[in-house]
């Protein structure tokens, strides 16, 4: 199962790959074409997916080494790195091209070709949306977090590029209107703002995620809740769970706490108990691993203080 899963995460990868390597052909011929700011802020883009995309291969094949004597929980955090990398990078990229393309606002300059901007954005836009269900499909598989990131990466690239050839429809049509002509230089130099915030609230979200998830970041809802189902199916096993522990690296995902068993249950017993509930778990959130510890009760319980026999020995 596990070797299926870095299957997928390869797959996404090399899909990446290839295609932020035709989009960055395609983008830069239309650049040297076009002339265009939209059209250099999504190139940029695609050259930091270009490289996050080698990275991540790379970051892949180190997340699926076991662990070792270095790293005890294995090299999962590696995919909250390359996360956080990708989102800074894009971060950045947006605010130095918004400062550019307000500049150019105050001086618009001419674009040649829009229409060669206009095809080379749509080949982009289904490039990226094919793209991204791929890797969306291939995450879900693999339980993956840098692929997921990548995905949204690849899917607010097609917004981008959307807007990017809606972007050259309106110039071609205001200039071709006596009313409107003074106004189509302006819309390259908008379109590129615009891109540009749209870009920073995606990217602010996962570097904000990934850096959570670096500082061990308990596991989520879903996850929770999964852990508590088969504890309340067994209640009737143990005295009490406790010290509930829960972190996520890359994929994977650890589980340890505490169950009180009564003193005088066989060891044995308390063991098929703990390993009952371990399965479960396991079972039930893929990419885990439970510990579960057992600890004889204090006998303060009230049937103790009440002289009454232990109702989880019966």
């Amino acid at each position: 199962m596990v070797a299926k899963r870095e299957q997928y995460m390869i797959r996404a990868t090399l899909v990446s790959l290839f295609c932020n390597i035709a989009l960055v052909v395609i983008k830069s011929a239309a650049l040297v074409a076009v002339n265009s700011l939209a059209i250099a802020v999504d190139l940029g883009i695609s050259f930091v997916g270009l490289t996050v995309s080698i990275i991540l291969y790379y970051s892949v094949k180190l997340a699926n080494k076991p662990a070792d004597i270095f790293h005890n929980f294995g090299y999962g955090k590696v995919e909250h790195v390359c996360e956080a990398l990708e989102a800074v990078v894009l971060i950045g990229i947006a605010i130095a091209m918004s400062f550019t393309a307000a500049s150019h606002l105050l001086s618009p300059r001419h674009i040649d070709l829009p229409w060669i901007g206009f095809f080379s954005s749509l080949i982009n836009v289904t490039i990226n949306f094919g793209g991204a269900y791929y890797i969306f499909k291939m995450a879900k598989k693999s339980g993956s977090p840098a692929i997921r990131a990548e995905g949204i990466h690849y899917r607010m690239e097609g917004y981008i590029s959307s807007i990017v050839g809606v972007s050259f429809v309106l110039f071609m049509l205001f200039r071709n209107s006596a009313a409107l002509a003074p106004l189509a230089p302006y819309i390259d130099p908008a379109t590129a703002i615009l891109v540009s915030i749209i870009l920073v609230v995606p990217s602010y979200k996962l570097a904000r995620s990934s850096f959570f998830n670096l500082l061990d970041a308990s596991v989520e809802e879903d996850s929770q809740m999964e852990i508590l189902k088969p504890l309340t199916k067994h209640i009737n096993e143990y005295c009490e769970f406790k010290n509930l522990r829960t972190r996520v690296s890359g994929r994977k995902k650890f589980i340890d706490f505490k169950v009180t068993v009564p003193e005088e249950i066989p060891f044995i017993r308390g063991h098929e108990i703990a390993t009952l509930l371990e399965k479960e778990i396991m079972q039930a959130i893929p990419n885990c691993e439970v510990a579960v510890m057992m600890e004889p009760c204090k006998r303060d319980c009230e049937a103790i203080k009440d002289n009454k026999p232990c109702p989880y020995l019966y």
